[in-house]
């Protein structure tokens, strides 16, 4: 498996109880600080941060006009429905 490319280093402040957590699960799992951290981020991506990127991303396809407007939205998926039934 190969190592994931990591950036330059950044300088991060934390609350000194988040850290001694970080430090305690770091040394409980023979992990690094450093390892605990990003998996914490790689969770918080992965879902809150995620839906923040979804939204931006929606907001740029409508700005560029990659999107429908709901009102005809329902009208296609009505006569949709209309033409399957009948």
């Amino acid at each position: 498996m190969s190592k994931p490319v990591l950036s330059d280093p950044i300088a991060l402040r934390l609350p000194e109880d988040m850290l001694r957590d970080i430090e305690t699960i770091a040394k409980a799992t023979e992990r690094t600080r450093s390892w605990v951290i990003v998996r914490a981020l790689k969770y918080y991506l992965q879902q809150e941060g995620n839906d923040i990127l979804q939204v931006l991303e929606g907001e740029r396809q409508i700005e560029n006009g990659e999107a429908i407007d709901a009102d005809d939205l329902f009208a296609r998926l009505l006569a949709d429905a209309k033409d399957n039934a009948a």
